[in-house]
């Protein structure tokens, strides 16, 4: 399927879904603490999405290819859980030390943002620090080289600079996408590429940027449950994402 180009209204709905979105991350990340659990966490973001009147994305979503369909609304990651670690089949209680990815979709009015942070529980390895602030900075290099008239490829080779620089691993399999009508759509966005390479970038473009950096491997395995994913050496992963427009100026960060 081509690209969508979103129209001014739907834009207006992406701006107050990301603005909600972004103030919903910012709450359940508060509530990171150790003895806190992946189940308390889900329930949390669904009681605020239901207080402002959206409606999850992920819950009940069922991606292409997989049987059953998502059980929650938030993905809770914790440690070697690359993505998409479902909170509440067997839940997690958080502990000193560990990093959790908290990744969330939401429905305003029809229209899907997609945003994701990786949060500190207590102190954490000087090795676990590093890896979140190159994840996080890798997102932001991402976004600054998005806006009309460059290409995909010069998303991912920001991202993945940073990874190289850094001794870290972009994680197999796994990337950005388009978002807005649903919460994957074309382009698929990779963590890598090369620049003036890929997709054109046009003006009105939604996309959701997710970098994923591997502390030891880019290597990646798959539960049975279909959806949660680790790092095939157990060593730990971060993952942040936002939900950009595309500008002819530059990329508006619409969850942020």
């Amino acid at each position: 399927m081509p690209t969508t180009i979103k129209k001014p209204e739907e834009i207006e709905l992406l701006r107050e879904g990301g603005r909600r979105h972004a103030e919903i991350l910012r709450k359940l990340a508060e509530k990171v603490a150790p003895g806190v659990t992946s189940q308390e966490l889900d329930d949390m973001a669904q009681e605020l999405i239901k207080e402002a009147g959206d409606t999850p994305a992920f819950l009940n979503y069922r991606p292409r290819g997989v049987k059953t369909p998502y059980p929650a609304a938030l993905c809770v990651s914790v440690n070697d859980v690359v993505v998409h670690g479902i909170p509440n089949v067997n839940p997690v209680t958080l502990k000193e030390g560990d990093i959790v990815g908290l990744d969330l979709g939401v429905n305003h009015e029809g229209m899907i943002t997609d945003a994701a942070i990786t949060v500190k529980v207590g102190e954490i390895s000087p090795e676990a620090e590093k890896l979140v602030a190159a994840c996080k900075k890798a997102l932001n290099l991402g976004i600054a080289a998005a806006r009309g008239g460059m290409h995909i490829g010069d998303i991912g080779s920001a991202i993945e600079k940073v990874a190289d620089e850094k001794g870290f691993f972009v994680a197999d399999h796994l990337s950005g996408h388009g978002v807005g009508y649903k919460v994957h759509e074309d382009p698929f966005v990779p963590n890598f590429g090369n620049p003036g390479e890929g997709e054109l970038l046009k003006p009105g473009m939604v996309l959701a940027l997710e970098p994923i950096f591997n502390l030891g491997t880019h290597k990646v395995v798959f539960d049975k449950d279909e959806y949660t994913v680790h790092t095939k050496d157990g060593k730990i992963s971060a993952h942040f994402e936002h939900t950009i427009l595309i500008t002819e100026k530059g990329a508006e960060i619409l969850t942020e």
